[in-house]
């Protein structure tokens, strides 16, 4: 049986430093990428641009909102970028000018409902598992001026970009289906590295529980030590993750409350529910699952015995030196 295929697009907002480190990722300007696995910069070579930024992102943006006489707020929505991509399916034996053709169509498609002048830069990755490109845009209407609640809009209007969307692809190519917006499914896009970096989570809070699980009046202190150690990754990463999860609030609150008839759903889910479905659910339960993950995260810091947050807190100079 073969396997359905769907042309994907995905819109985020971006008001200010947060528009370098997209431009950090999607220009490969950086050397290493620890944080996501998935880059195999061996095959970096392959990637290609089919819109060049002409200068910085955030400069480039600034200008043209300049030069279109807006005046802006400190959270004014200043790049919107556009993720394209497909299901594996779509690409799989295709070569590269293959590829390239697709992500051309792509091109064809969003420059018939936005200036090609607002677009700062489209870039395909071919270094990840699938192809995808990062199309980042300054957000002017028609009529110059900047917002992005118009261009991306609500709910109402994400579902008509899906559409157009679909509509346009399955012309060239036929066997895509129209997949689910997040307006359908009631979720914002989570992106798969947040996934990855729940799962580095978990890892160091497992590590952390089996040394609070096996502290004693006997090797406290060098349980402390160890413990302190890990914290000062451990601490940082859970911040990271709050703000992470906090940026996809809607999709959590609504996953939480959900979660009973979510499981009850999967276990009718071989019997009962159609193939999209099932899809669609089970990725309601991964949602509320990294929820729980997360909270569980939190929760082990409230388990820290006072002496090991004291060692923590002590200046690591005060403890380099302790432990010559």
């Amino acid at each position: 049986m073969s396997q359905s295929q769907y042309a994907i697009m995905r819109f985020a907002k971006y008001k200010g430093p947060e528009i370098s480190s997209i431009e950090a990722h999607n220009e490969r300007t950086k050397e290493k990428y620890a944080s996501n696995p998935d880059i195999d910069c061996s095959r970096s070579k392959y990637n290609f641009h089919l819109i060049e930024p002409p200068q910085r992102y955030r400069a480039e943006a600034e200008r043209q909102i300049s030069v279109a006489g807006c005046r802006t707020r400190t959270d004014s929505v200043r790049v919107v970028e556009v993720l394209f991509t497909a299901t594996p399916e779509v690409f799989k034996g295709k070569k590269l000018p293959e590829v390239r053709r697709y992500f051309e169509e792509v091109l064809c498609f969003f420059e018939q409902y936005q200036s090609r002048e607002t677009i700062i830069s489209a870039v395909v990755h071919m270094d990840e598992k699938t192809p995808h490109m990062h199309l980042s845009f300054v957000p002017l209407t028609a009529d110059g001026r900047l917002s992005a609640k118009e261009i991306v809009g609500n709910k109402k209007k994400l579902t008509w970009w899906q559409d157009k969307f679909w509509e346009h692809m399955v012309q060239k190519y036929p066997d895509l289906e129209r997949g689910e917006s997040a307006s359908q499914t009631g979720r914002d896009h989570i992106p798969p590295r947040i996934f990855k970096e729940m799962t580095r989570l978990n890892k160091q809070r497992q590590k952390l529980e089996e040394l609070l699980t096996g502290i004693g009046p006997l090797n406290s202190k060098k349980r402390a030590a160890e413990i302190s150690k890990l914290l000062d990754g451990y601490i940082p990463a859970v911040e990271k993750m709050h703000t992470q999860l906090k940026k996809y609030n809607v999709a959590f609150t609504e996953t939480a409350t959900e979660n009973k008839q979510l499981k009850k759903k999967a276990a009718e889910l071989e019997q009962s529910l159609e193939a999209a479905t099932k899809t669609s659910v089970l990725k309601e339960l991964r949602d509320a699952q990294l929820r729980h993950d997360y909270e569980d995260a939190l929760a082990l810091l409230e388990r820290i015995p006072k002496e090991v947050l004291d060692e923590f807190r002590r200046p690591k100079a005060a403890q380099r030196t302790a432990e010559l």
